[in-house]
Order: C-alpha cells, then sequence, then structure tokens
C-alpha cells in the first residue's frame, strides 16, 4: 500500500540556477516593455491635434433668426438659432418628397438651435446661407438647395448637411466634438 505522505528525499529542491532564469526572464521582459514603450506612446494624438478635437461656443450673442460660422476641426461649421417660422417649415415637410428622408427632430438637440457641418455633400463646396430656394443653404457651385433644417431639397448632393456631435453645455454654450 502506497502511503501519502511524500518522501523529502524525492522532492527537488529549487536551486541558485531556477532563480536566475526566472529573474533573467523578468529582467529581459521588463527591458523589452521599455524599448516598445516610446513606439507605442508616439501613436498617440498630439497636444494640438486634441485640442482641435471639440470646440466651445456661446451662442448668448446670437440673435433669433441669425447664423454663425465656427471652426472645428479645419471644417465650417453653421449655427443657426432658428425663428418659430423656420422651425414649423422644417417640421412640416413630407418625408416622401425628400431625396435623404430624415425628421428635423433628429436633425435639432433644441429646435430653436441648428448645429450643421458646413460642407456640400456633393462635391464639398461650401453652401450660402439664408438661400435658396427652401430658405436654408444654396450650393452654387452645382446647385443644391437645402431646406431650413440643413435636408437636401434638389440638386445633385446625394446626403443632408451633416449634424455633428455636439451637446449643451448649459442654456449658452455648446460643445462641438
Amino acid at each position: 500500500m502506497a502511503s501519502n505522505t511524500l518522501d523529502p528525499e524525492a522532492v527537488e529542491q529549487p536551486e541558485r540556477r531556477d532563480f536566475l532564469y526566472i529573474a533573467t526572464g523578468t529582467l529581459g521582459a521588463v527591458g523589452a516593455a521599455m524599448a516598445v514603450w516610446p513606439l507605442i506612446d508616439q501613436m498617440n494624438p498630439s497636444k494640438d491635434v486634441l485640442a482641435l478635437s471639440s470646440t466651445e461656443v456661446d451662442l448668448s450673442p446670437i440673435e433669433e433668426g441669425q447664423s454663425v460660422t465656427v471652426v472645428w476641426r479645419g471644417k465650417p461649421v453653421f449655427i443657426r438659432r432658428r425663428t418659430q417660422a423656420e422651425i414649423d417649415e422644417a417640421r412640416d415637410v413630407n418625408m416622401a418628397d425628400l431625396p435623404d428622408p430624415e425628421e428635423d427632430a433628429a436633425r435639432a438637440v433644441k429646435p430653436e438651435w441648428l448645429v450643421l457641418v458646413g460642407i456640400c455633400t456633393h462635391l464639398g463646396c461650401i453652401p450660402l446661407g439664408e438661400s435658396g430656394d427652401f430658405g436654408g443653404w444654396f450650393c452654387p457651385c452645382h446647385g443644391s438647395h437645402y431646406d431650413t433644417s440643413g435636408r437636401i431639397r434638389i440638386g445633385p448632393a446625394p446626403d443632408n448637411l451633416v449634424v455633428p456631435d455636439y451637446a449643451f453645455l448649459d442654456d449658452t454654450n455648446i460643445r462641438i466634438g
């Protein structure tokens, strides 16, 4: 019958060589990590790029019916404080008439404020504000007409003007990006 006790002479005792193997392996792994870290760290965006990733805009000086253009990530962004008539006009549009149907409520967090990237979705021109057949924006390069919600109505542009990610910080400030 075999006993459950171990023979102390049968158990292998750690040697100095085992410690050296473990210490050498650990030191090599730490050294490799320290050598690779600068290569990984250099892939992070620089401070000037991070500064451009978002912008804050004070909305308090913008009057009802007025638009301003700010720059975000090198692109123009149109911010319009719409009148009640413009909001009503944008809401009353038949979705079947739109090439790129999208409800006005999905385009404006607060109906009074419309925030759009000011680049035509056809060839990247900058549309003129408060122009065109629908009182929104008009791209004179190829004739795209956008309504008061920035939706394409007629012309070669395939999509609506882009709504960037933005959030209201309070009643008079927004952060774009």
